[in-house]
C-alpha cells in the first residue's frame, strides 16, 4: 500500500492503551488526524491496475423496502463492501488520478450513484449510497478510542460545472462508531454541500463543509469551499469521547491550522469505532447522476496498538502468487501470465461477505 502521510509525532505518550491517559494527553489539543501510525490492512491506494469491485446487482434497499438482496457487493482486495441498509454506488470505478492529486499516485477511485434508492423504482427524493471500508473483520473487531485512531482522505471535487444542480449533501466522509451509556451506534461525518444560486437572494452558487454532528445531534456549517480540485479531509477519534474534524485545500498534510471543531455528538461520547464510510446523494429520480468526486488514500492511523492491528490484518492481505516454474520442453505451451494474474476472487472468506448491518444510518 502506498502510504504518503508523514507520521505526525505527538511527545509523551506510551504505547499502552490506556483511555485516561487519553484523555488527558488531549486536553492539550484535539489529535490531529494522520498521528501515528498507518494501519496498512486497513483503506486502500488504488495503485492494482487489478482493481475491480464486484457490485452483486440488484443493491440493497433495505432502508426503504425491507429488501437487501444478498450477496452484497465487494472489491476483489477485500477492503470495501456494501451495507446490507442502502446499498453501494452504481458507478465505483478506479480511475487515473486527477491532476494535482498526491506525488506518484496513478490510481484513484471514482464513485458516483444514479438509482440511490430502490433499484429501478424512483423515489423522486434525495436519497444516498454507502460505500464502507471493511474495518472490523480486517482488525478482528470494533477499534477502542484509547488507541485514539483517526481518518484522512483526499478527496477531488470536480469543477462546479459538472456538480448536480440540487442543494444539499453531495458526498460525505463519515465513521461508524458506538458511546453513550447504552454504547449506541452513530454516524459523525463530513459532508460537502452545494447551494444552487438560483435559490438564493445572492443569485450565487455556494460550497460548504458541513459537520454532523453536535451535543444536540445537529449538523453545523462550517468553512466555505472557495476552490474546488483535491481537499484533505480528516476525522479523529480520542478517549475523552470527543470527535475532531479537520479539512483543508490541496494534498498536503493536515496540521493545526486545519482544526475545523471537537464535539460529543448527539452528547454521546464515543468509545469504539466500526468502520468509516463514503456516501453519494443524489436526487432518485432515475436520470440524474450524482456529482462525480474521487477518492484516493483512505488511510486509518492510530497513536497505539498498530502492532496488534497489523498482526491481525495480515490474514487477510493477499499474497502474490509464486513464479512457474521454467518450461523444460521443446512444445509450444499456452501462455500462464495473464490468466495466473488476472482478476480472481480471494478465498470467501476472507473478501467475499464482510458483516452486513441494516443499522438506521442516517
Amino acid at each position: 500500500m502506498r502510504l504518503r502521510n508523514l507520521p505526525l509525532v505527538v511527545c509523551g505518550l506510551m504505547s499502552v492503551a490506556l483511555p485516561n491517559f487519553a484523555a488527558d494527553a488531549r486536553a492539550a489539543g484535539p489529535l490531529i488526524p494522520g498521528s501515528g501510525r498507518p494501519v496498512t490492512t486497513i483503506g486502500d491506494d488504488f495503485e492494482d491496475p487489478e482493481w475491480e469491485y464486484v457490485p452483486n446487482w440488484p443493491k440493497s434497499s433495505n432502508n426503504m423496502d425491507k429488501r437487501t438482496r444478498n450477496p452484497g457487493g465487494f472489491s476483489r482486495n477485500g477492503r470495501w463492501f456494501e451495507a446490507a441498509l442502502r446499498g453501494q454506488p452504481d458507478y465505483v470505478m478506479r480511475v487515473d488520478t486527477p491532476p494535482g492529486g498526491l506525488p506518484g499516485s496513478k490510481g484513484a477511485l471514482m464513485l458516483r450513484t444514479l438509482q440511490s434508492g430502490i433499484p429501478g423504482s424512483p423515489s423522486f427524493q434525495d436519497q444516498q449510497d454507502d460505500f464502507i471500508a471493511n474495518v472490523r473483520q480486517r482488525c478482528g473487531g470494533p477499534i477502542s478510542v484509547s488507541y485514539e485512531p483517526s481518518i484522512v482522505t483526499r478527496v477531488y471535487m470536480p469543477p462546479v460545472e459538472q456538480w448536480e444542480r440540487r442543494s444539499g449533501s453531495q458526498f460525505a466522509m463519515r465513521a461508524g462508531v458506538r458511546g453513550g451509556a447504552e454504547n449506541e451506534e452513530y454516524w459523525p461525518g463530513i459532508f460537502i454541500q452545494f447551494q444552487n444560486g438560483r435559490q438564493v437572494k445572492t443569485g450565487q452558487d455556494g460550497i460548504f463543509l458541513v459537520i454532523r454532528a453536535d451535543g444536540r445531534g445537529q449538523d453545523i456549517r462550517s468553512i466555505p469551499v472557495t476552490q474546488t480540485g483535491w481537499w484533505t479531509l480528516g476525522m479523529s477519534f480520542t478517549g475523552d469521547g470527543r470527535v475532531h474534524y479537520f479539512a483543508k485545500p490541496g494534498i498536503d498534510n493536515l496540521t493545526a491550522e486545519d482544526y475545523l471543531a471537537s464535539y460529543v455528538p448527539y452528547n454521546m461520547p464515543c468509545r469504539i469505532v466500526e468502520t468509516f464510510f463514503y456516501d453519494c446523494f443524489n436526487r432518485d429520480d432515475g436520470k440524474t447522476w450524482s456529482t462525480p468526486f474521487v477518492i484516493d488514500d483512505p488511510t486509518l492511523y492510530v497513536m497505539r496498538g498498530a502492532d496488534r492491528l497489523e498482526a491481525y490484518g495480515q490474514r487477510f492481505v493477499q499474497k502474490p502468487k509464486p513464479a512457474a516454474a521454467p518450461q523444460t520442453t521443446q512444445a509450444a505451451q499456452p501462455t500462464q501470465q495473464r490468466t495466473t494474474t488476472q482478476r480472481v476472487a480471494p478465498p470467501q472468506q476472507r473478501t467475499a461477505q464482510p458483516q452486513r448491518t441494516t443499522a438506521v444510518r442516517k
